[in-house]
């Protein structure tokens, strides 16, 4: 006998009760933009919605993201002085390493993941040392791991590194544990595509590369394989989580990292795909709510455990509500 398939008609409760994928909003990690100064709420245009912070103002934000409940924040740090090899990046009165202490003070149960690169510290806007108009992967490491070390010393709970230099992973656990920061995390930004999705934030954290690009460092958006292997590295060289960035465009990326690794794994939506559904909803061209969601949901389904989005409070509140 052939059974024919059928749609059920659930009712919504039912389709929630057995769907294969959900949200919550301890699976959001909120990025926010800290500038230094005192006194600072300022407006990104490239990312509505969005702002930049100093560290005095910081705590209204931070109450808001403990309150939706979210898993986090992730810290990008602009600084007002550069210089080429970004050494206010691993300062101790850095302005990452001042709004460490200021969440921590203000918010300890708080999750606090710092930004480890130097593009936004950097003259040259780079992910790290410049030699002979070339980016020095082991002159780079050195110094990044510095920075790791300064933000964990400041409070941080995990440190991300972003630069995508060889052998990073290794380094900055080395240097974490050799000053006894051993509870510190490491989630590494191990697949992170050289990607035209990432111009808004580089308007909002200032981090455009005065000269050529990244696509020295940064992986082929062509390549699926080579972010398989990266993650894998990143693990053996003892990464706590891996993430994929960008978000949705790499979904199969996302999948086999997921499949290959075994420990979390994070999608970042990043600010170009925040920007585009922010624009389309802006003119009427989509339900900016139903699109997020959606957004979300596919990351998760493809085996996302950690989403990184620009959205995150905006999404506690419709998961919540």
């Amino acid at each position: 006998m052939i059974i024919r398939p059928r749609r059920l008609r659930l009712t919504q409760a039912i389709r929630d009760m057995v769907c294969e994928t959900r949200l919550s909003p301890s699976m959001f990690v909120y990025p926010v933009f800290i500038r230094e100064g005192h006194n600072i709420i300022e407006d990104i245009p490239a990312m509505p919605g969005q702002k930049r912070y100093s560290p005095d103002t910081l705590p209204a934000i931070l109450e808001r993201a403990v309150k939706a409940e979210i898993g986090g924040v992730l810290f990008f740090g602009i600084p007002e002085h550069k210089d080429e090899c970004g050494s206010q990046a691993y300062a101790d009165d850095g302005v990452i390493q001042q709004a460490i202490r200021v969440s921590k003070r203000e918010f300890p149960e708080l999750t606090v993941i710092g930004d480890v690169c130097m593009c936004e510290y950097t003259s040259h806007g780079h992910c790290g040392v410049i030699r002979d108009g070339c980016v020095d992967n082991d002159a780079s490491i050195e110094l990044l791991s510095r920075v790791a070390v300064s933000q964990a010393q400041a409070g941080a709970d995990i440190v991300a590194p972003s630069d995508m230099m060889d052998g990073h992973t290794a380094a900055i656990r080395e240097a974490l544990d050799s000053e006894g920061l051993i509870n510190t995390l490491i989630f590494s930004y191990a697949v992170k595509y050289a990607s035209a999705f990432y111009g808004p934030f580089r308007e909002a954290a200032g981090s455009a590369p005065a000269f050529g690009d990244r696509k020295t460092y940064q992986m082929d958006p062509r390549n699926s394989r080579e972010g398989v292997r990266e993650a894998l590295l990143d693990v053996q060289e003892g990464a706590d989580m891996v993430m994929v960035k960008p978000g949705l465009p790499y979904l199969d990326v996302l999948s086999a990292v997921k499949k290959a690794v075994n420990v979390p794994v994070g999608s970042y939506c990043v600010s170009g795909e925040y920007s585009m559904i922010k624009a389309a909803a802006s003119q009427g061209w989509l339900n900016e709510k139903n699109a997020v969601l959606e957004a979300a949901v596919c990351q998760a389904r493809a085996g996302a455990d950690i989403i990184i989005t620009y959205h995150a409070l905006d999404l506690a509140g419709w998961i919540n509500a």
